[in-house]
């Protein structure tokens, strides 16, 4: 077994169990409970504009994706403009789910912060978490696949273009804040305007 072999295979081990522990977090985080009726209600309509959020800004940030793929496969090949796809996806993923876990767990956090600081602490720190562990298994994960396919050293230009996709995506997560400043803000916007009557 080559080299690439042995680290993408490790690569993709460690991805799994990274995934599954935050899979395991994130699952104990939404058997938590989550307050009251109203508080339920208004956590429903921030998790909405957050993840409405999200969505429109990953719609936009594929375009820019899809843009320099292409001008990617001019400069290198195909396989270059795939991994830079392959890891703006991988990186959107991470996004998607610590953007999940983040909205499960504000309202839970809330709701645990009525029976003591350490509980509020438990359920916030597992919140955030879930983000961390999707961060580095879903890199892992993109990474080990890579190496698995093209582990050979003279394909480092692969997973360059593997780490610059993932970069590119985050590099965007970040503008105004972050995405889950920006996403908080929207969504508690939103549920400001709908309890006003706006």
């Amino acid at each position: 077994m080559s080299t690439g072999d042995t680290t993408g295979l490790l690569s993709l081990g460690a991805s799994i169990v990274g995934l599954l522990a935050a899979l395991s977090l994130y699952l104990t985080i939404v058997r938590q409970p989550a307050g009251t009726d109203r508080m339920q209600a208004i956590a429903a309509e921030i998790h909405i504009g957050a993840m409405t959020y999200l969505r429109e800004q990953y719609l936009r940030i594929a375009l820019f994706v899809l843009v320099v793929a292409v001008l990617l496969s001019f400069q290198y090949d195909m396989r270059m403009s795939l991994a830079f796809i392959f890891g703006g996806i991988t990186s959107a993923m991470a996004g998607f789910v610590g953007m999940k876990a983040a909205t499960k767990a504000n309202v839970r956090t809330t709701a645990a912060a009525m029976l003591g600081e350490r509980e509020a602490l438990n359920v916030a720190f597992n919140g955030g978490a879930v983000m961390g562990l999707a961060v580095a298994s879903f890199g892992l994960l993109g990474l080990g696949i890579l190496f698995f396919l093209f582990g050979s050293p003279e394909n480092v230009n692969i997973i360059w273009g593997f780490s610059m996709g993932a970069s590119s995506i985050a590099l965007f997560a970040r503008v105004g804040g972050g995405i889950f400043t920006k996403a908080a803000d929207v969504g508690s916007d939103l549920v400001g305007k709908v309890e006003a009557g706006i």
